[in-house]
C-alpha cells in the first residue's frame, strides 16, 4: 500500500512537471511552480527527485525499461524485426494517444540541450539492455557476435528518427505510421541473422 502511494505521488509530480516544462520551457519553470501544481510540499518533491532534470530522466528511464520488457514478452519464435518494432511501438503509440502533451514533451527533450544530453545518455543504457535481450533470445554471445548490438542500435536509431520527424512536423504525421515506414527499411537487416538456439530452449527472464 505504501509503495502504491509512493508511485501515485511520483506519477502526479511527474505529470505536473512535464506539463509545466512542456508548456513554458525548461528554464522558465521553478520547482515551486511544480509543487504548487502537484499540490505537494517542496520537501516531498526532493524525496522523489533531485532536480527538474531528474523528473525527465526518470520518465526516460521508465520508457527504456518498458521497451526491454515488451521485447522480453514477445513470442520467442517471432522474427527480430517484428519483435523489436512491437517493443518500440508501445511508447510511440502512447505518444500518439496523448499527442498534444506528448508532442510538447518530446519537443522539450529534443530542443533542450541538457535534456537531450540525458536522453542520449539513457539510450546508451537502453542499447545495452536491448543487446542483452536480443542475445538471449537468439542464443548469441553479445561479446563476440556483432548482431545484437548492431540490431539494438538500428532499432534505437529508427526510434529517434521517428521522434525527430514527428517533433519537427508538429504532429502532422502519425508517429505509428512513421514507425511502420522506418521498420520497413531496416527489417531486412534485422532479420538477416541465424538463431543459434532453438526457441524451445530459450528461457524467459535472466
Amino acid at each position: 500500500m505504501a509503495q502504491r502511494k509512493r508511485q501515485l505521488v511520483s506519477d502526479e509530480l511527474t505529470e505536473a512537471a512535464l506539463q509545466l516544462l512542456a508548456l513554458k520551457g525548461f528554464d522558465a519553470v521553478t520547482i515551486d511552480e511544480i509543487v504548487t501544481t502537484a499540490g505537494v510540499s517542496k520537501r516531498t518533491f526532493f524525496r522523489y527527485f533531485a532536480s527538474k532534470e531528474d523528473v525527465v530522466v526518470q520518465f526516460l528511464a521508465d520508457m527504456g525499461t518498458g521497451i526491454r520488457a515488451e521485447l522480453a514478452a514477445r513470442p520467442i519464435e517471432e522474427c527480430p524485426s517484428a519483435a523489436l518494432q512491437h517493443a518500440v511501438s508501445v511508447p510511440i503509440a502512447a505518444c500518439a494517444d496523448h499527442s498534444d502533451r506528448a508532442l510538447r514533451v518530446v519537443q522539450l527533450i529534443l530542443r533542450t540541450p541538457a535534456l537531450l544530453a540525458r536522453f542520449l545518455e539513457r539510450q546508451a543504457q537502453w542499447r545495452d539492455d536491448l543487446t542483452a535481450e536480443l542475445a538471449r533470445r537468439l542464443g548469441l554471445d553479445p561479446d563476440t557476435d556483432l548482431y545484437p548490438q548492431l540490431a539494438a542500435g538500428m532499432t534505437l536509431t529508427a526510434f529517434n528518427t521517428v521522434l525527430h520527424r514527428w517533433s519537427d512536423d508538429g504532429s502532422a504525421e502519425d508517429p505509428s505510421e512513421l514507425t511502420n515506414r522506418a521498420f520497413a527499411i531496416i527489417a531486412p537487416a534485422l532479420d538477416a541473422v541465424e538463431r543459434r538456439t532453438s526457441p524451445a530452449h530459450v528461457h524467459r527472464g535472466g
